[in-house]
C-alpha cells in the first residue's frame, strides 16, 4: 500500500508497511500512481510518454530502474507483514504501566464542552483520598511485572482542588521505588486556577511533564473556560501559566488547547500562545461532543481545518529555519525509531496497559469511560475483576477495524482512539470517522515536515 499526496512544493510517496517517505520528480510520482493503480509496466510506460512528450527514453528509463531498486528493496509496495501481529496479541499476557488517578470529581472551571462533565463524570462530585491513591500505587506496582518505568497521571477535574493528597502519593510513590525496583514519572494536568509557587515547585521537582490548559486567544478560551458565575480564566490563569512555563526550564510541559467549530482558525491560537505569551511546547486538540452542540466541529469545516494545519506545518519550518522553533504535540513523529510494531498494531494499551482511576478507587479503561457501568473493570483493591473487558481491548487494535482496511494512515493511529469509537458509534471497534479525517490530515503535515526538514539538513551540510 502507497500513500500519495502533494504538499508546500513536494510530491510525497509513502510506502505504508516499511514506512519509507520518498520525494519524487513529476514523472516518477505520475508512474509511480498508475503503476498502483494496477497497470503494468509496459501500459504504464506507454502512458509516461503520452503524458510527458519531452523526455527522453533515458529518462523514462532511469526513472523505471528507480522504482524497481525501491522495489527490490523493500522500500516501495511492501506487503504487510504487520497483520500476523493482530492474531496473537489478543492472547498476549500484560501488564498494567500507567494510571490515570482522577484525584478530584469536582472542578473550579466550569467549561461547557467538558467532556467530564465539569469533572464529575456524569457522576457524583468527590475527591479521592490519600488511602484510594495509596492502594492505587500497590495496585500499579503489583501488576507491573518487571515493568520498571510506571506512569501516573493526576488529572480531574482539577486534580489541585486535592493538592495535598496529589503530593502524599507522591511521598509514597518515592518511598517504595527502590524496594520495588520501579521509576514513577508523573504527570500534572491543570487549568492554572490553583498554581501557585509551592504547586511549581512540586511539580518541577517531581513532574516529569505538565499539561497547562489554555484555549489561546483571550476571547476564545473565554468563551468555554468560566468559572461557576460566568467569569472567563484567561486573565487569572495565563501569567500563572508563564511563570510555570519558564520555571520549568528545559522540562517537559505542554500547553493544551481544545478548537471547536467558534474558533477554526485555530492557528491565530496557536500563534497567540507562541508569539504574544512565549510558549513553545504547543498542542491543540478538536473538540469531541455531541453533534448537536454548537460547538460541534461541521463537515463544512474540515476544508477550513486542513488548511490550517498546512498553515501550521509551513510556518513551524520558517520558525525553525530562523531558530527560534515550537513543538506542535501533533507533529512530533520519529520515523527512525518508533513506535514499535506493537503500538502500531495495538495502539494506547486503554483497557490492558493503561486504566484511569476514580476518585473511588473503581477501575476503568480510560478517563473517557468512568461512569459507564458497561466498562467498569474492577478497582484497587480487588484487582481487574471483568477480565472479558481486558480480552475485549486486547482485541481492539487496527486489525480488528474493517474501515481501516484500506487507510493509509492506520500503522500510525493503530486504529483510533475507543472512546471517541464508542461515542460515536457505540462499538469500541468502531471508527469515529471525522477524527480520522483530521488525523490524516495531520499525518500528511508532519510527514511533509520531516522531509522539509531533511532537506534543511542536507543544505546545511
Amino acid at each position: 500500500m502507497i500513500h500519495q499526496y502533494k504538499m508546500n512544493g513536494y510530491n510525497i510517496v509513502l510506502d505504508v508497511y516499511s514506512a519509507s517517505i520518498h520525494v519524487t520528480d513529476d514523472m516518477a510520482y505520475d508512474a509511480i500512481h498508475l503503476l498502483d493503480e494496477g497497470k503494468s509496466e509496459d501500459e504504464v510506460r506507454s502512458e509516461i510518454r503520452r503524458m510527458y512528450p519531452d523526455a527522453s527514453e533515458e529518462d523514462i528509463r532511469d526513472t523505471f530502474e528507480d522504482i524497481e531498486e525501491l522495489v527490490k528493496n523493500d522500500k516501495l509496495f511492501t506487503k504487510d507483514v504487520f497483520r500476523p501481529a493482530a492474531n496473537y496479541l489478543k492472547d498476549r499476557g500484560t501488564v498494567v504501566k500507567a494510571l490515570c488517578l482522577l484525584v478530584a470529581h469536582t472542578c473550579n472551571l466550569n467549561c461547557s464542552y467538558c467532556f467530564a462533565s465539569q469533572g464529575k463524570f456524569h457522576g457524583q462530585q468527590g475527591l479521592m483520598s490519600f488511602e484510594t491513591g495509596k492502594a492505587a500505587i500497590d495496585f500499579l506496582v503489583k501488576n507491573s511485572g518487571m515493568r520498571r518505568n510506571l506512569e501516573v497521571d493526576f488529572f480531574g477535574g482539577e486534580p489541585l482542588v486535592n493538592f495535598d493528597v496529589c503530593k502524599k502519593i507522591v511521598e509514597y510513590a518515592r518511598s517504595i521505588e527502590k524496594e520495588h525496583n520501579k521509576n514513577f514519572r508523573f504527570t500534572l494536568t491543570t487549568n492554572g486556577v490553583n498554581v501557585t509557587d509551592e504547586v511549581i515547585e512540586w511539580a518541577n521537582k517531581e513532574c516529569y511533564n505538565v499539561v497547562l490548559s489554555l484555549d489561546g486567544r483571550k476571547e476564545v478560551n473565554d468563551r468555554f473556560r468560566v468559572d461557576a458565575m460566568g467569569n472567563g480564566s484567561y486573565d487569572r490563569i495565563v501569567p500563572n501559566f508563564q511563570k510555570f512555563a519558564k520555571a520549568r526550564g528545559d522540562q517537559n510541559y505542554y500547553m493544551r488547547g481544545t478548537f471547536s467549530h467558534f474558533n477554526t482558525d485555530f492557528t491565530k491560537d496557536i500563534f497567540h500562545m507562541a508569539d504574544d505569551l512565549g510558549f513553545t511546547e504547543l498542542s491543540m486538540e478538536p473538540v469531541v461532543t455531541d453533534p448537536s452542540s454548537p460547538s460541534a466541529l461541521t463537515e463544512e469545516d474540515l476544508p477550513v481545518l486542513y488548511e490550517q494545519y498546512e498553515i501550521l506545518a509551513k510556518d513551524m519550518l520558517r520558525r525553525e529555519k530562523d531558530g527560534k522553533p515550537i513543538t506542535f504535540y501533533h507533529y512530533m513523529i520519529d520515523l527512525e525509531h518508533g513506535p514499535c510494531v506493537y503500538k502500531r498494531v495495538s495502539g494506547c494499551g486503554s483497557g490492558t496497559e493503561y486504566l484511569a482511576v476514580t476518585a473511588w478507587g473503581d477501575l476503568y479503561p480510560c478517563h473517557q469511560f468512568v461512569n459507564d457501568p458497561e466498562y467498569k473493570m474492577g478497582n484497587v483493591y480487588d484487582g481487574v475483576t471483568e477480565t472479558r473487558l481486558v480480552n475485549e481491548f486486547k482485541s481492539c487494535n487496527v486489525y480488528s477495524r474493517p474501515e481501516c482496511m484500506n487507510c493509509w494512515a492506520r500503522m500510525y493511529c493503530a486504529g483510533g482512539c475507543s472512546a471517541n469509537a464508542l461515542h460515536s458509534t457505540g462499538d469500541i471497534h468502531g471508527v469515529y470517522e471525522y477524527g480520522c479525517k483530521l488525523f490524516r490530515k495531520r499525518m500528511e503535515c508532519a510527514l511533509m515536515m520531516k522531509v522539509a526538514e531533511a532537506e534543511m539538513r542536507a543544505e546545511k551540510e
